[in-house]
């Protein structure tokens, strides 16, 4: 079997920004550090924090008065900064930048007048940050749903934004299904880094495809499902090894945006020393 790892793959430059000010609040002597929720969706990222001392909070309540909370890449809402800011927390905020943008044409939309949508998963954390500023704003996954929206009125336009981890093509046809009904301002796509470890995958000509990355990760199960051939999921080693590739000539190899890069490297060394013992 051949190996083949795709490029580009791994951290995202939102990824690595969040990671580098994490590692920094853990050499800055603070006798404990929180965040909030998960900083970037991947196991293996979160078991190194926890080894780093961060203790892993799901509201700014849970932690204590003056304390140092760091806010996860995919960004946060206006009511959790504000409960924040009321318990005198020392904020370090590690949201990505292409999300602080979303968020800011959410509510420049709003501010305009028109409706808010969101193309993405209600339930996804980066979604529900950008309800945040919007409450009002409507989510919408799928062309289906698009095509379902009830009509604002003819003098109402719509301003259409995005989860920046989607499938950005089917942002695009998300989008063209609003059009199709609705007078749209939009700047609805995903962000640079996921199209492009969307694109590398679905140009792959091998004839299967192992990604590696948590479950639990957007832009890793998006990168799944624009796979054109026989693909593989897998988030730890114990997953690789577990991996039944027989009968596969050229297998690819790529990795989500927030997959550590020396897993990659554990990985395809052990796929390689193991193909080298057939």
């Amino acid at each position: 079997m051949r190996i083949e790892v795709l490029q580009p793959h791994g951290f995202c430059a939102g990824v690595t920004g969040a990671l580098g000010k994490a590692h920094k609040l853990a050499e800055s002597g603070e006798p404990r550090i929180y965040c909030l929720h998960e900083l970037v969706h991947n196991e293996l990222v979160v078991g190194d924090m926890r080894r780093r001392g961060f203790v892993f909070v799901d509201d700014p309540g849970d932690v204590p008065e003056g304390a140092v909370v760091l806010f996860p890449a995919h960004g946060t809402s206006p009511a959790v900064r504000a409960k924040a800011r009321a318990r005198r927390l020392r904020v370090v905020d590690a949201t990505c930048p292409f999300v602080e943008r979303v968020h800011k044409a959410a509510r420049d939309f709003a501010e305009k007048g028109l409706g808010v949508v969101i193309v993405g998963k209600a339930a996804h954390a980066e979604v529900r940050g950008i309800l945040g500023e919007v409450p009002g704003a409507i989510v919408v996954g799928s062309v289906a749903e698009a095509e379902a929206l009830p009509d604002p009125g003819a003098d109402k336009a719509l301003g259409v934004v995005s989860q920046t981890t989607m499938n950005a093509d089917e942002v695009g046809e998300v989008v063209a299904a609003l059009r199709r009904r609705f007078r749209v301002e939009s700047t609805a796509a995903v962000c640079g880094a996921t199209k492009e470890r969307q694109d590398a995958v679905k140009a792959f000509k091998g004839d299967a495809l192992l990604v590696l990355g948590s479950k639990t990760s957007s832009n890793t199960r998006r990168l799944c499902e624009v796979s054109r051939v026989r693909t593989y999921l897998a988030g730890t080693m114990d997953e690789v090894r577990a991996l039944d590739l027989q009968g596969v000539e050229l297998l690819g190899v790529t990795s989500g945006a927030s997959t550590p890069e020396a897993f990659l490297k554990e990985a395809v060394g052990f796929l390689r020393s193991a193909c080298a013992g057939a």
